[in-house]
């Protein structure tokens, strides 16, 4: 019978001491043959039908992980184009509330649009900054930065109680936080760090009557017939969340379908477990060294003040972290076990 370690075993044997999830996580065995066999379908010149069938794989497998219909889920690549679709909705004037630092992703559209009021608070107080005439809150579920999670239960309510509506990304969460996309009005989301997928494929949640978007976006692939959609204006723009749909990276796809499987064969309830388990090991041995890092409970990002001087020579021993804002980050995955946490530890405390 597998086990939680021995799927991941047969799946990854990272050639060093990987501790980087936040910045790209590692791909599975599965999703490196599916990649090989596409680029070779491709090379020899053969229908790539299959191709596009995993693009439907992934969206169906990331809409159970989302808690969300099929029908509310449209494949693209990045979070930014889809905040710029959130961006192009709001009425000249309309006041949109984000956290202090968040990623550039979730926020840049917003300013660059120059007519939108937008404000930034720190994250601990971003529910208690809702307001009447808020339009819209724009959150990272877990920041980037430092790992802290969105009180987003305290978000949605407020939200609610103001009618604004809400927009998250779940880029540094989904994988080992549960996602309840069906609670908030949109959301985002990259899959090449925590989901364990290649670059280039990111989804973006709606709700079903699609939140007041447009899709300025939509090229042919978010025509309700797609193949005959390729010429001229789109003459019927899908009746799902396809229509905000870009054109898909098709490799990405594949390799990400195979991702997303193993994912769902984990279980993300365990994924967060284990996680957290080794990141709060990471806390603890901190402590011992006398180092305090940033307060993220709960949080399988840990990153720690006055080290990120330290990450190339890490690097050069083999072990791989990441330096933000002049801070150590250190991110925890399923590949990663106790040995891992306690050999960053012994390097840091020589």
């Amino acid at each position: 019978m597998e086990t939680f370690e021995s799927l991941v075993r047969a799946e990854f044997a990272p050639e060093n001491t990987y501790l980087n999830t936040a910045s790209n996580g590692l791909l599975p065995a599965r999703a490196v043959t599916a990649l090989n066999e596409a680029v070779r379908l491709r090379a020899a010149g053969r229908p790539l039908d299959s191709l596009f069938e995993d693009v439907e794989a992934a969206r169906a497998a990331f809409a159970r992980l989302a808690g969300v219909p099929v029908t509310r889920v449209a494949a693209g690549a990045t979070v930014a184009a889809y905040t710029g679709v959130v961006a192009a909705s709001l009425p000249a004037g309309a006041e949109v509330l984000t956290a202090e630092n968040d990623f550039a992703s979730v926020v840049n559209a917003f300013h660059v649009r120059g007519d939108l009021k937008v404000r930034a608070v720190p994250l601990e107080r971003l529910a208690e900054s809702v307001r009447p005439g808020t339009a819209l809150v724009a959150v990272s579920a877990a920041q980037s930065a430092d790992g802290r999670i969105a009180d987003l239960p305290a978000l949605r309510e407020a939200a609610r109680e103001h009618g604004a509506r809400t927009y998250v990304d779940f880029s540094q969460a989904a994988g080992w936080l549960p996602v309840e996309a069906d609670a908030y009005d949109y959301t985002a989301c990259v899959c090449y760090k925590w989901l364990l997928g290649p670059h280039g494929a990111g989804f973006l949640v709606v709700p079903e009557d699609f939140g007041g978007l447009t899709p300025i976006l939509a090229g042919w692939v978010a025509g309700e017939d797609p193949w005959d959609s390729c010429y001229g204006p789109v003459a019927e723009l899908a009746r799902s969340a396809r229509r905000f749909d870009l054109a898909p990276a098709l490799f990405t796809y594949t390799g990400l379908r195979h991702s997303l499987a193993l994912i769902e064969e984990l279980g993300v309830d365990a994924v967060h477990a284990h996680d957290l388990a080794l990141a709060d090991r990471f806390r603890a041995g901190l402590a011992e060294l006398g180092h305090e890092p940033l307060p993220a409970p709960g949080s399988a990002i840990v990153s720690v003040p006055g080290l990120g001087h330290r990450q190339p020579a890490l690097s050069e021993a083999g072990i791989e972290v990441s330096a933000r804002a002049g801070n150590l980050r250190a991110s925890f995955h399923l590949y990663n076990t106790a040995a891992d946490v306690d050999r960053l530890l012994d390097v840091l405390s020589g």
